[in-house]
């Protein structure tokens, strides 16, 4: 089997329009959430969110360094945020210029859980109100998953594996694994692989709002409301955005003097077969995925230093992880440190995967491991574990952990180490 780095690193987040202004933001315990600015949610049940920023804010994101406008005005925006994001990665990798022959074996694995909801919602009002001749043309294309794998492989000329991923929110996770594999298999020497999503919409947050998995308690205080393993946590907050990584084969990688960030070495996954939106409760399927990522990437326990945990801010979610962590780790468990970023960013659902991969790949570049915010009681699950409360922590680290598990109970686990 073919060996598999990471040389190129791309995001949209609502704490930054590119990598190192999120993962500075991230750094110095900052929070993307506030109240819902996309539509007037005053009579909803959650009111808050972690939306991508306007690029005149602070934290801002401006499509159009990356996007052509007429593709924007098509499209919906998880699309123009995973365009986004594989552009910063390939130009990161020095990629995004190559030869035929090159392109001839590059290819794409971004997906998203939900995709176009934004416009599904739209025009569906469209068609409601005006009638059928008014509904876009530019419907179908605009909303599809795979849509932004297909327009980053006209966009660049990318003729290797055309590839998405839809496992809800392991999307993204599932997304980098599969390309990984693809790499290792030689059905191809380059990959973009990761996922986005945008799910900001009154259908979306009606929905998860009516199925109890978001935030309502926090209404007032937005910043306060994602608050893994904290005895008050009640429900995630929505976030959106992209993560794309370049994956390379690492001969290929060293000929060509590329920077190389990390090495893919360990992925699993697996399915609960116990429940659509709830987890198993004993965690088997948690503790499946990571024992699978950790028996193929030849580590030990006690080389993971790292754990960017799933933690979503659900009361269920979050215990059954860390009781798969610790059955998991065992006496490792006082050697590793664990967060979840979501605390920050919120979930991004089927683009969490990827945009956590790459903050488990810039912890190990800078040996600095990320907060989980607003950690200011503990749930009695997490004696024994390192969260990293509030604030970020420097350490020694040498490999990391990616967890996302996702509705349908579809789990996937990644582990990359320092080359």
């Amino acid at each position: 089997m073919r060996r598999v780095v990471v040389t190129g690193l791309g995001m949209v987040s609502p704490l930054g329009g590119d990598v190192e202004t999120t993962w500075k933001n991230i750094i110095a315990s900052k929070s993307g959430a506030a109240t819902i600015t996309r539509f007037d949610a005053s009579e909803y049940k959650c009111r808050i969110a972690c939306e991508v920023k306007p690029a005149d804010h602070e934290y801002g994101y401006d499509p159009g360094l990356d996007v052509d406008h007429k593709i924007q005005r098509q499209v919906d925006p998880f699309i123009v945020y995973g365009i986004s994001a594989a552009s910063q990665a390939l130009r990161d990798a020095g990629l995004d210029d190559m030869s035929e022959e090159e392109r001839l074996r590059a290819g794409c694995s971004i997906g998203s859980g939900i995709g176009g909801l934004p416009g599904i919602e739209s025009e569906s009002l469209v068609l409601a109100n005006r009638g059928p001749g008014r509904v876009s043309p530019h419907f179908v294309h605009g909303r599809l998953i795979n849509l932004i794998s297909g327009q980053v492989s006209i966009k660049y000329g990318l003729m290797g594996p055309n590839h998405a991923v839809v496992t809800a929110c392991s999307t993204g996770a599932h997304s980098i694994g599969d390309a990984a594999r693809m790499i290792a298999l030689d059905d191809a020497d380059v990959m973009l692989a990761g996922g986005a999503e945008s799910a900001i919409c009154p259908i979306g947050i009606a929905g998860f709002a009516q199925a109890r998995a978001l935030s309502t308690a926090f209404n007032d205080s937005p910043e306060k409301a994602s608050r893994p393993y904290d005895v008050n946590r009640d429900g995630f907050v929505m976030g959106e955005g992209a993560g794309v990584v370049v994956l390379e084969e690492y001969e290929r990688a060293k000929a060509r003097g590329a920077k190389i960030y990390a090495e893919v070495v360990g992925y699993g996954l697996s399915g609960d077969a116990y429940h659509v939106t709830a987890p198993h409760p004993e965690g088997h399927g948690a503790y499946r995925s990571m024992e699978m990522a950790l028996k193929k990437s030849g580590l030990g326990l006690g080389d993971i230093d790292y754990v960017n945990a799933h933690g979503t801010s659900t009361p269920l979610g979050d215990e059954l992880e860390l009781g798969a962590v610790k059955r998991l780790f065992g006496d490792h468990l006082g050697t590793m440190s664990m967060s979840s970023t979501k605390s920050a960013i919120g979930h991004l659902l089927g683009g969490a995967g990827a945009v956590e991969s790459i903050f488990c790949i810039l912890a190990l570049r800078d040996q600095i491991v990320p907060p989980t915010l607003n950690l200011d009681e503990p749930s009695e699950s997490c004696k024994g574990v390192d969260l990293v409360p509030h604030v970020a922590k420097e350490r020694k680290v040498r490999a990391v952990l990616n967890n996302s598990f996702g509705f349908g109970g579809t789990n996937a686990s990644l582990i990359m180490k320092a080359v």
